[in-house]
């Protein structure tokens, strides 16, 4: 595979990850009761944080070196995805 279709390729995963996560957070919503898409951005956001903890796990349990720091970041990205979803719902 040539390096120009690899980063072809690597830059359509990224882009179906934000579009994904755009769905995902409701970007309808706005669209179908006139309302801002602000919320619609800090849920991509929020997602985003937590996906980034989701990985950060993932390396801690294929990496031998530096398990612990991807193991407490990752566990910490996660906490702050949550914490930021009871503070958008009113919760906290």
């Amino acid at each position: 595979m040539s390096n120009v279709s690899s980063k072809a390729l690597s830059s359509f995963k990224y882009v179906y990850l934000i579009v994904f996560f755009a769905l995902l957070s409701g970007f309808f919503y706005p669209l179908t009761t006139g309302i801002g898409f602000n919320d619609v951005i800090i849920g991509v956001i929020v997602l985003f944080v937590g996906l980034m903890g989701g990985i950060l796990l993932y390396k801690a349990t294929t990496s031998e070196t530096k398990r612990e720091i991807f193991f407490a970041s990752g566990f910490s990205l996660i906490g702050i995805s949550v914490y930021f979803i009871f503070q958008l719902t009113g919760r906290v």
